[in-house]
């Protein structure tokens, strides 16, 4: 039974209150990275609590939460410091495991993504197909006992952790654009996988290419119809479009902004002092509440059983530019602080007040760096203004 949402709230902060370590979360507030293992505590610790999958039903482990109770949970991780979890397992391949997946993949790979046992990646993004991901190259050949697959996959995120890809596979190279695409499970450990690291502008190597040649896949690695995957792909991006506004991050790093507004002091005086940069914090402030409402009013629509048209490209859109301007603003009162971005320069961790010293100021332009990707993953800020032109304006 569900319980009124302030009282969900409470409980929520008195849980990440006990729960979240303090080194994580002091990672998180100061804009240091994370590693496997980092995100691997933080899972587990979830997992214990039966709050790691916010969106599975209870029958599959999770917590049988409404929209709101997700909502909430997920907002206040966000604004606590607490590590994300990687979409790419409970988010994305569980919920689809669980709508077309076999009896017997469900009963082998959920309760491996629920304890945190598998690490999965993506296997969608080609060379050639990004956006327009229907024209996707890689081929998996059909054999007696499953398929060979040959092809390259990019931008794949964490692929050097996985240890396992759900991955789109053209299975009838006759068939046009969505036709003929089967969703294949790999084993990242087969023979014929290659991962190979691509560094990005603030010097990670998050992301890589994945070449796959001839790499064998069982047979009973094929989720829901052979030539019918892209049923499988929609369903898998309206889950990884979920909570695309991001509004959790967006506060906290906001209140970060703040901070560093009210107590660096150029010329004797602090930011915030400053009449142009009062202004701009304003602005921001006045878009974060926009982007909150807008957020807070679909999901009335989604808590109603309504059905949503282009709000999901309009939050993703807006969700972005709030974020960037951000941290960019933050960039800006950072100053000559930030130049010293350098490999390496938001790897160490202080658990002191980080305000009280400039080392604060290097994480935060890796950071800036890093953030520029969130306009392209997930369907580039083109691609949803082309879908809010053509579902909401008719043009």
């Amino acid at each position: 039974m569900s319980i009124d949402i302030e009282t969900f709230r409470a409980q929520t902060r008195e849980f990440l209150r006990q729960s979240l370590p303090e080194d994580l979360r002091q990672s998180i507030l100061q804009h240091r990275r994370l590693g496997k293992d980092d995100y691997l505590r933080w899972h587990r610790i979830l997992a214990a609590a039966g709050k790691v999958a916010p969106t599975w039903p209870k029958e599959h482990g999770g917590p049988g939460w409404n929209v709101l109770e997700r909502h909430v949970f997920e907002e206040e991780c966000a604004i606590a410091g607490a590590p994300e979890v990687p979409p790419f397992g409970v988010r994305m391949i569980g919920p689809v495991l669980i709508r077309y997946g076999t009896p017997e993949q469900c009963a082998r790979y959920l309760p491996r993504i629920l304890q945190g046992e598998d690490w999965w990646c993506q296997g969608y993004s080609e060379p050639g197909a990004g956006s327009d991901l229907a024209s996707l190259k890689t081929k998996a050949q059909i054999v007696d006992d499953g398929f060979i697959v040959n092809g390259q996959k990019t931008w794949t995120t964490y692929a050097q952790y996985a240890d396992m890809m759900f991955c789109l596979v053209r299975t009838d190279p006759t068939a046009k654009a969505q036709k003929g695409i089967s969703f294949l499970l790999i084993d990242m450990r087969s023979p014929g996988v290659t991962v190979r690291p691509i560094r990005t502008l603030d010097g990670d190597c998050e992301i890589n290419e994945v070449f796959l040649e001839n790499v064998k896949v069982p047979r009973e690695n094929l989720v829901g119809v052979l030539n019918e995957g892209w049923t499988c792909a929609k369903y898998l991006l309206s889950h990884e479009r979920t909570g695309a506004a991001r509004v959790g991050r967006a506060k906290r790093e906001m209140a970060f902004l703040k901070d560093i507004a009210a107590q660096r002091r150029v010329d004797g005086l602090r930011l915030i002092d400053d009449a142009s940069v009062a202004a701009d914090i304003a602005r921001l402030d006045v878009d974060l509440l926009a982007l909150e409402q807008t957020n807070l009013r679909l999901l009335a629509r989604m808590a109603a059983g309504e059905g949503h048209g282009a709000e999901a490209s309009v939050l993703k859109l807006m969700g972005t530019t709030v974020a960037q301007a951000i941290v960019e603003k933050t960039v800006e009162c950072a100053g000559v602080l930030a130049l010293p971005c350098r490999d390496g320069s938001y790897d160490a961790l202080r658990t002191d007040d980080v305000l009280a010293h400039d080392d604060w100021a290097a994480p935060v332009a890796g950071f800036h760096l890093n953030l520029r990707k969130i306009s392209i993953y997930g369907g580039t800020d083109e691609v949803q203004k082309n879908i809010i032109a053509k579902v909401a304006l008719g043009l």
